[in-house]
């Protein structure tokens, strides 16, 4: 074929339609592609491309769209080839460093939780004692020398019975509690589980006598949880001194001076002492001592 033939058939030839692959222009030759013009367009795959003849790519001024990721380009310099990345020592030195700080982390985090356990449990515990004390401060404080009861065989009124792990007196009953008026408080140490608690019966006191009440209460769970609990009542000797604690109050148509509570917890620990002046003992006490 002539070079004027050539010429006119890549004139005639429309390479801008979609179905006309690289495949049609490879089979032309270097003069017709450089007669043509071409520039291939962007969806054509760079391996169709890479078939024309090196004249022809010339010709074209070809250059890859950047969405073409082909072989042929990653064939460049070997800078542009490598990756950056970590090695193998950068990634376990990286794990390491991580790893402490977690564990520095969980182990700050659990010495904070178990100081802020103990903290509340000791406000807890202190809350309980102040208020089991201060309960029993008030009733005894409250104490008045009126009979409950009458003994038959000295026919003396009994107005405080006071024994290791009991004690009965009467008092005014808050209006929290009840109705006011004198009730019998029986403070009683009993056996629970794994330990004592201290619990408190009422009854109503009417002209020297307990009487039934209509609407009986149960006892009060004063305190729980405790190995041991102690009452001692300590009054003045024949000299009119301060005689020793006694454990059990023998002279029962008086009030003992003094009253001593002792507690200890299950795990051991021992309750500040509670030690309560009754203010109205000496209404009765005729300063004999016990007799």
């Amino acid at each position: 074929m002539t070079a004027a033939g050539l010429a006119a058939a890549a004139v005639r030839f429309s390479p801008g339609t979609q179905q006309n692959g690289f495949a049609g222009f490879s089979r032309l030759g270097g003069i017709a592609s450089k007669a043509a013009g071409f520039s291939p367009a962007p969806q054509h795959s760079c391996a169709a491309f890479s078939r024309l003849g090196g004249s022809a790519t010339k010709a074209a001024g070809f250059s890859p769209a950047p969405q073409h990721s082909c072989a042929a380009f990653s064939r460049l310099g070997g800078s542009a080839t490598k990756a950056a990345g970590f090695t193998l020592v950068e990634v376990l030195l990286a794990t390491v460093l991580l790893a402490a700080g977690l564990a520095l982390a969980f182990a700050t985090l659990s010495a904070a939780t178990q100081a802020a356990s103990r903290g509340e449990a000791m406000a807890q515990r202190s809350e309980r004692m102040r208020a089991v004390e201060g309960f029993l401060r008030g009733r005894l404080v409250a104490a008045r020398p009126v009979a409950f009861d009458l003994d038959e065989s000295t026919l003396l009124p009994s107005r405080f019975v006071g024994e290791p792990e009991r004690m009965r007196f009467v008092a005014d009953l808050p209006n929290y509690l009840g109705q006011g008026g004198p009730y019998l408080h029986d403070f009683r140490i009993e056996d629970a589980d794994a330990g004592v608690r201290i619990v408190l019966a009422l009854e109503i006191v009417l002209a020297g006598r307990t009487v039934e009440d209509p609407r009986p209460r149960p006892p009060e769970l004063l305190a729980d949880g405790l190995r041991s609990a102690r009452f001692r009542y300590r009054a003045l000797d024949a000299d009119g001194a301060l005689g020793d604690w006694q454990e059990r109050w023998t002279t029962t148509e008086q009030l003992p001076l003094l009253v001593e509570v002792t507690l200890t917890d299950r795990d051991g620990r021992a309750w500040p002492p509670l030690v309560v002046a009754l203010p109205l003992a000496t209404a009765t006490f005729a300063g004999g001592g016990q007799r």
